[in-house]
């Protein structure tokens, strides 16, 4: 196993491969550059009890835009779990520090890991050997489900835990952002035409959808525009 799992490496008879598409600007440029390298996408999109609706309007945006073979929309409501500000009434952190340590309370409890099983039974059905996930280690908000290791770790008992691992098949988790800073990020899905305009990012929206512009990921996006030296489109709409 390669020590970091950021390189495609698509084999002519496996080309299919399942993408968890949250209608966020890192989902979609994996799935973009998934797709750019040969890839046909079904893409999985998950309703875990997230405050607001706009994520997931933007995802099916995003998933048309991709031109996805399919998309599976499954309701799985975390809500019941509680832990996190995200799928709770507890407010959301505000002008945060993204650089501090500690891991904020936006974290869900074991999301990518809950994600990632959803992801793999389906690949499972589809004869798919790739799932693809927008992790990125750099700009992660301290998300310990976002690392290399994490990942590697996970890959290995995708092979381990499934009846195609046992008989011989190869998983493999794509993480094309996962050494990206936002802005090449940006700059990856602008050289492949992408409109990030369709895409949403806020943690707490207000009622009509307009993101906040103080969570960490609206922060962590203004930088990403900034660095790049591009306006961000949804702010222009």
């Amino acid at each position: 196993m390669s020590p970091q799992p950021s390189a495609f490496s698509p084999q002519p008879s496996t080309l299919k491969a399942v993408v968890l598409l949250s209608g966020g600007l890192d989902s979609y440029t994996a799935a973009a550059i998934a797709k750019a390298d040969g890839f046909s996408l079904f893409a999985l999109t998950i309703h875990y009890g997230q405050r607001h609706d706009r994520e997931v309007e933007s995802a099916r945006a995003v998933a048309n835009a991709l031109g996805v073979e399919r998309q599976l929309e499954l309701n799985l409501d975390l809500r019941a779990i509680g832990g996190s500000s995200l799928t709770s009434d507890a407010p959301v952190p505000r002008d945060r520090d993204v650089t501090a340590t500690g891991i904020p309370s936006t974290y869900v409890p074991a999301r990518n890991t809950i994600f990632l099983s959803l992801a793999l039974g389906w690949a499972e059905v589809l004869g798919a050997a790739d799932i693809v996930i927008g992790v990125n280690a750099l700009d992660y908000s301290g998300y310990p489900d976002c690392r290399p290791e994490y990942v590697r770790a996970f890959e290995q008992v995708a092979n381990l835990a499934t009846r195609a691992g046992v008989e011989g098949a190869r998983f493999r988790i794509q993480t094309p952002l996962i050494a990206l800073s936002k802005a090449d990020i940006i700059r990856r899905g602008l050289a492949l035409g992408l409109d990030y305009g369709i895409t949403h990012s806020c943690y707490a929206p207000s009622p009509d959808g307009r993101p906040c512009g103080h969570c960490d990921s609206c922060v962590l996006r203004a930088k990403g525009f900034t660095d790049a030296g591009v306006a961000d489109p949804l702010v222009l709409r």
